[in-house]
């Protein structure tokens, strides 16, 4: 029997550590079962940019910072930053824009659908459901060959822009210039200190670069080729947040009455059907891309960019959802999605059936 080798220990401590640290932030301030949010902290950094106007949502997060200069200096100290790109990068920013449209009507990523039901959210399952549902109409475009093309390698000064830019950014978060929006009440307000979240995302980051950790892939390699030693991440991520969540006694089991949380199963399942679908032709979720564009893949890159610009179509143009349910417009923004991913899953193979 092949048992768990030294690198699955390591995904698997990970794992556990990065989902009790998540956990923990919510106790230091940032907003219930949204200690880590890659979609809604993406979100938040929109709004405090002006790029959306949603006065509740807008914070420059420096805990995406620190996860993109974590992973950085990560991939220089192993030798693996390697600047790339060039495969169908307008294909990815429309994917990663919907994958955000479809994240903002369920209010949340992959990674906030695990520690939602960590906290006792029994939507975080309708969620996961979704995810799971997306990765496996993904599997099926990738069993028939769809392929968003090769990257090539490109200039080394191309991949330093990613973490170039988000330096630029905590130098922004530090001084607070005044035209940075800054949230004065709702989940935009609820913040841990400045330095903490700064090195949480660091370590967030590093573990991330180092184990390859993505909780979409996970899903995706667990059906088809049977591999677990992304899932392994997940679910030990899990189990990290539940413990600290029961510690701490901040897990509240139900559907209603959840933080930043509605109960509308259908478009919740929906919505994660778009970010899981997104996500797999993609080749990861947002914490995957924002750590690949950290090491010089300006594709990834273009994806990030993508999930920014989808973050403000979201508010804008009211497709994002409240805790009271789904906006008007959402349910229409998610078909739509579906609808364009799905045909890069069929048009974009390299053998056709």
């Amino acid at each position: 029997m092949r048992g768990i080798n030294s690198r699955q220990y390591l995904m698997i401590v990970a794992g556990f550590v990065l989902g009790a640290v998540a956990a923990l932030m919510t106790v230091a301030g940032n907003p219930a079962n949204m200690g880590i949010c890659l979609a809604c902290f993406y979100r938040d950094i929109t709004g405090a940019l002006g790029l959306h106007r949603t006065a509740t949502v807008q914070y420059l997060r420096p805990e995406i910072m620190g996860i993109v200069l974590g992973g950085f200096i990560s991939a220089l100290a192993f030798g693996e930053f390697r600047a790339r790109g060039g495969s169908a990068p307008l294909v990815r920013f429309f994917l990663g824009a919907f994958f955000m449209i479809g994240a903002m009507v369920f209010l949340g990523c992959p990674v906030r659908a695990v520690l939602r039901v960590a906290g006792g959210d029994l939507n975080g399952l309708t969620g996961i459901a979704g995810v799971v549902t997306g990765a496996l109409i993904g599997i099926y475009f990738l069993k028939r060959g769809f392929n968003l093309g090769r990257s090539t390698p490109t200039y080394t000064a191309a991949g330093w822009i990613m973490p170039l830019f988000m330096v630029g950014l905590l130098l922004l978060a530090i001084f607070r210039p005044q035209f940075i929006f800054t949230s004065k009440e709702g989940p935009g307000a609820a913040h841990a200190p400045l330095i903490l979240s700064l090195i949480v995302g660091l370590l967030f980051g590093f573990l991330a670069q180092r184990t390859r950790m993505c909780f979409v892939g996970g899903w995706r390699d667990l059906f088809l080729v049977k591999d677990t030693y992304l899932f392994s991440g997940i679910a030990a991520f899990f189990i990290g947040a539940l413990i600290l969540n029961l510690m701490l006694g901040k897990v509240h089991v139900g559907f209603v009455n959840q933080p930043i949380s509605h109960s509308n199963h259908l478009w919740n399942f929906l919505g994660m059907i778009l970010a899981g679908l997104t996500a797999t032709l993609l080749g990861g979720c947002p914490l995957r891309q924002t750590v690949l564009a950290a090491e010089g893949d300006t594709d990834a890159g273009i994806t990030v960019w993508g999930i920014i610009a989808g973050a403000a179509f979201a508010h804008n143009f009211g497709l994002a959802s409240s805790p009271k349910g789904p906006s008007p417009l959402g349910p229409l923004a998610v078909v739509i999605g579906l609808a364009f991913a799905l045909a890069v899953g069929f048009l974009m193979r390299e053998r056709i059936d």
